[in-house]
């Protein structure tokens, strides 16, 4: 079931990370609904919402116009100042950084740690994670959840059993009992339609899914049979990736209202082009694809992309290649609603230059100072 090579892995994940930094900034946001995202009255989502939104059945990527209905009072942030949640994002992977160098950010609020062997020669993976907790709470004013275990896929599960300001331990002898006591909505893959496919099956907790042999997995759910298998049983491989190849950068707005001014089109995408020449300057990297995505007023979508002879990082670069795509598109005549451009076939510092350091296993008991 698990190897006697047990690694330490801990996901930190900060609590409601967006709308807590507002309510930490602005002390009369504090113990109110709060919701971080796009305007009521436009076609916005929800980004995060605070734990008193979320009593109301409020949820990140709802419709704003729906948050709205189900708590009118809340308190909308729409024209918040990014540059303060990657102010704290940097300073919590600061603390991530004093224990471990495998660190792999998964968004500014989350991030696996492995913590097998760390710089604080500490063999308990529980007490690191608490330090940690309690540096990002002393440094930022914000609290963070952490999940413990001995694999990328029950940590993360983990640090969402006991939100908000909570940490959650599952040493491997009790992956199995904890796994078979989830939800099968909260295994990764598991959407509203396979989910209620699950449960037509009789499939409804992880101690279901445990039940079946590899060969029916497959036969069910074909390539994802496997992973099923394998999570149902406390098994996942993955290694803490502390570098990534980044393999795109784009930028893509819903419009307040549906349009097919050409102006007004080519005002919004260059828009958007200026705002990819910075990200692509701040990377140091240049392109070889240019993509243009549309989606018009009846949710149909559009991708029409061009690799260009001389690689791209400038906006009007990249906007000459762009407008000659629009021109494939209906787009003038036939009401638009999204745009967006992204860039891919990235090179430069950064991206050529990527070297993973290697991981070893490392032979440690099954729950010794875990």
């Amino acid at each position: 079931m698990y190897s006697k090579y047990v690694r330490k892995i801990i996901h930190i994940d900060m609590d409601a990370f967006f709308a807590a930094v507002e309510q930490r900034n602005h002390p009369e946001y504090r113990g109110k609904p709060l919701v971080v995202g796009g305007r009521p009255d436009s076609r916005g989502v929800v980004s995060t919402c605070s734990y008193e939104a979320r009593k109301f059945g409020i949820h990140s990527a709802m419709p704003s116009a729906q948050a709205y209905k189900l708590c009118p009072h809340a308190i909308f942030v729409c024209d918040h100042n990014f540059s303060d949640y990657k102010e704290v994002s940097d300073q919590i992977r600061e603390i991530f950084f004093q224990y471990t160098d495998l660190v792999e950010p998964l968004s500014l609020d989350e991030a696996y740690l492995d913590v097998t062997e760390n710089k604080m020669g500490n063999p308990s993976a529980t007490l690191i994670a608490q330090e940690i907790r309690a540096k990002i709470k002393e440094k930022t004013r914000l609290t963070a959840s952490a999940g413990v275990s001995y694999n990328k896929f029950i940590a993360k599960i983990a640090s969402d059993y006991h939100k908000p300001d909570g940490i959650t331990v599952v040493t491997p002898p009790e992956a199995v009992d904890f796994i078979s006591k989830l939800p099968i909505r909260k295994f990764w893959g598991v959407g509203k339609v396979t989910e209620k496919r699950m449960i037509t099956m009789g499939i409804k907790t992880g101690a279901d899914l445990q039940k079946f042999e590899l060969y029916e997995l497959i036969e069910l759910f074909g390539k994802s049979g496997p992973y099923f298998y394998d999570a149902a049983r406390g098994i996942d491989n993955r290694t803490v990736e502390p570098s990534h190849i980044r393999k795109s950068i784009g930028r893509e707005t819903t419009l307040k209202v549906d349009i097919t001014d050409m102006d007004e089109i080519y005002r919004i995408l260059k828009e958007i082009a200026d705002d990819i020449e910075n990200t692509m300057e701040r990377y140091k990297a240049l392109a070889s694809t240019v993509t243009l995505k549309v989606k018009f007023h009846d949710f149909i979508s559009v991708t029409r992309s061009h690799t260009v002879e001389y690689p791209v990082n400038k906006s009007g670069e990249i906007m000459n290649h762009i407008w000659n795509l629009v021109s494939k598109t209906e787009a003038g005549s036939k009401p638009l609603r999204l745009l967006g451009i992204s860039l891919s076939g990235l090179s430069g510092k950064g991206f050529s230059e990527y070297d993973p350091q290697l991981k070893l296993p490392f032979e440690e008991s099954l729950d010794k100072d875990f």
